[in-house]
C-alpha cells in the first residue's frame, strides 16, 4: 500500500483501537500490521504526539512477558477528535469511491 495513504490513516486506527479498550504500542502496530504493513517506528511518534495533544493519558502495567508495558487510554478530547475523523473519513472515502466509479464508467449500468 502506498505510504501516503498509510500515514494519512494511520492516527485514525491507532484512535479506533483503543477506542473500546487501553493497548500498548506494540499492541498497536500489531493489529494494524495484520491489515496492511506499517513500521513500528510510526506508530511510537504518533502515540506520543497524540499523547501530548491531550488525546491520550499513559500508564504502566506489569507484564508477564518483559519489563511494564505502557498502556494508552484514550480521553474524552481523543474520544471527540477519533468521532470528527471517522465523520471525515466516511465523507472523503465515499467520495473518493464515487470519482472511482463515474471514472471507471461504473455509475453508468
Amino acid at each position: 500500500m502506498n505510504a501516503q495513504f498509510k500515514k494519512g490513516v494511520l492516527e485514525l486506527c491507532v484512535l479506533v483501537l483503543t477506542a473500546n479498550r487501553d493497548r500498548y504500542g506494540y499492541e498497536l502496530v500489531a493489529s494494524i500490521s495484520e491489515k496492511f504493513q506499517i513500521s513500528e517506528g510510526s506508530v511510537y511518534p504518533l502515540l506520543r504526539r497524540l499523547t501530548q495533544e491531550g488525546m491520550f493519558t499513559t500508564y504502566l502495567a506489569e507484564s508477564q512477558e518483559g519489563p511494564p508495558r505502557k498502556y494508552y487510554q484514550l480521553t474524552e478530547r481523543g474520544r471527540m477528535y477519533m468521532n470528527d475523523l471517522i465523520l471525515e473519513w466516511h465523507v472523503f472515502s465515499r467520495g473518493v469511491n464515487r470519482i472511482i466509479e463515474e471514472g471507471l464508467g461504473y455509475d453508468e449500468a
